[in-house]
């Protein structure tokens, strides 16, 4: 008999007062397709109940999605928020209009990696599937 590994859980949040969800609602369809069990947080998070979710659904990957400019401020605080609570095996991307200029220190504040416009689903499925972290 094969035992087939439960899929891979993602949780796709869209971060602080961004109210354009289109790219995030395609990305969870996308990955839902792909074969991953996906939890759509909707709009307008704070980061306190992005890490609840992430927390209590179980997840082994955090998408942010965020257009409104407030990257530096937001995201590095899921990512503490995560470690504080015990979930620092949580992989953490984002996606988004996030400049050049401000990837290096996304990255150092532990963002594993970022898709900007034009990333498909195929590329950020592969990128999921090869860096999640499972017990």
């Amino acid at each position: 008999m094969t035992v087939r590994a439960a899929p891979i859980r993602v949780l796709i949040a869209k971060p602080g007062l961004d109210g354009h969800d289109r790219g995030a609602k395609v990305l969870a369809r996308g990955l839902r397709d792909e074969g991953f069990e996906v939890i759509y947080t909707g709009i307008r998070r704070t980061t306190d109940a992005i890490i609840a979710a992430a927390i209590e659904e179980d997840v082994d990957v955090v998408g942010c999605s965020i257009l409104s400019g407030a990257h530096a401020t937001l995201l590095p605080k899921v990512v503490a928020g995560l470690r504080e609570a015990g979930a620092a095996d949580v992989l953490v991307v984002a996606g988004g209009i996030i400049p050049e200029e401000d990837r290096a220190g996304l990255e150092a504040a532990g963002i594993s990696a970022i898709f900007g416009p034009g990333s498909t689903i195929a590329e950020i499925a592969t990128y999921l599937r090869a860096n999640v972290r499972r017990p």
